[in-house]
């Protein structure tokens, strides 16, 4: 399933470009990938219906946004159309890690556990938070429901295990 890592804001300066704002904070995975897959956006008027295939001419970052120009954007006014919609890239697109390195769509919906074995819930969603990112944690085994936020540094964060679909974490279910 493709990675949603931001939406349109507004034709760029250029007749055919678009500012895009990426959610994820790593905007090189933009880069990556010549083919973004386009939805209409969630809120206000939609130009276009279903998932649309967008191939890219070029991109490159300016001032915190991606400013991309696609095949299938021929002027402003096709730009224009776009605003708001969501964008994904296929996962096999994004480029190699490091070690030590995660992708926030590969941590989403892994088990957290404290050192202790206790499981502390399953990552929800991330923050990003400026200095750190934060893991926030849904426990849904108890009723209400417990939301956890968890810095996800390595002062609190032992292991990240993606095979085993697992965090450890030095962390209690009382914090």
């Amino acid at each position: 399933m493709p990675s949603k890592l931001g939406v349109f804001l507004m034709p760029g300066a250029s007749r055919a470009g678009s500012k895009s704002c990426p959610t994820a904070p790593i905007l090189r995975r933009f880069f990556s990938s010549k083919r973004w897959y386009i939805q209409p956006s969630e809120r206000g008027v939609k130009t276009f219906d279903g998932t649309r295939l967008l191939r890219i001419k070029e991109s490159k970052e300016h001032s915190d946004v991606v400013v991309a120009t696609g095949h299938d954007i021929p002027d402003r006014n096709a730009a224009e159309a776009l605003k708001g919609a969501r964008i994904f890239v296929a996962r096999s697109s994004f480029p190699s890690t490091a070690d030590d390195e995660y992708y926030w769509v590969d941590l989403i919906g892994l088990q957290v556990l404290n050192r202790e074995g206790v499981v502390l819930g399953t990552v929800h969603e991330l923050l990003s938070t400026g200095p750190q990112t934060v893991l926030v944690v849904q426990d849904t085994s108890v009723d209400p429901a417990v939301e956890r936020m968890i810095p996800f540094v390595s002062v609190f964060v032992d292991r990240v295990d993606l095979a085993a679909k697992c965090i450890t974490v030095d962390w209690q279910p009382d914090y």
